[in-house]
């Protein structure tokens, strides 16, 4: 059976759930989890994208190999698309209380050594999405070449997203 998509966590849901499942599209799993090195800027905006165009009829939860701090320039261009992650806390793989998820999409090579090492005995898919770490270009720019590369890797994601789970609607990147 399918679990309730946020049965599982005490926080509230945040997502619109406007986005529509596509004629022929794979069936949505019940669980997934994004993972990457910090949980401060990939598996954040992926677990928020995936929230906001699926609602609650997917449990969608995000965390990194290490917890990483906040960052400002995800809440930004987020909030451009009209996702709100000021109240986002990046927390560990560690910290999570239940593993039990239908599917693990890691980001980074860290986060996919860790996830394999984690379900080596468990029956989870696990997908790698090779995705930039757009926090390495801070301090290599100017304000707007920064946020040029955040968006790039929201925009990126929201389309892998979209294709993935055989998604329509949401907010146009």
């Amino acid at each position: 059976t399918r679990r309730g998509a946020c049965s599982r966590s005490s926080r509230p849901c945040t997502g619109k759930g406007d986005a529509v499942a596509v004629a022929g599209a794979p069936t949505l799993p019940g669980a997934v989890l994004f993972a990457c090195t910090l949980n401060a800027v990939r598996s954040p905006m992926a677990a928020a994208i995936l929230r906001h165009l699926t609602g609650r009829r997917i449990y969608v939860e995000s965390a990194g190999v290490r917890a990483g701090e906040p960052d400002p320039f995800v809440i930004a261009v987020m909030d451009e698309i009209g996702i709100d992650m000021t109240q986002y806390k990046p927390h560990a793989l560690s910290d999570l209380h239940d593993t039990s998820f239908d599917l693990i999409i890691t980001l980074s090579p860290e986060a996919h050594h860790q996830a394999l090492e984690l379900t080596r005995t468990m029956a989870v898919d696990v997908e790698y999405w090779p995705t930039l770490d757009a926090s390495m270009v801070v301090g290599q720019g100017n304000r707007e070449q920064v946020l040029d590369a955040y968006r790039r890797v929201r925009d990126g994601l929201f389309q892998r997203i979209k294709q993935r789970f055989g998604l329509e609607g949401g907010p146009t990147v």
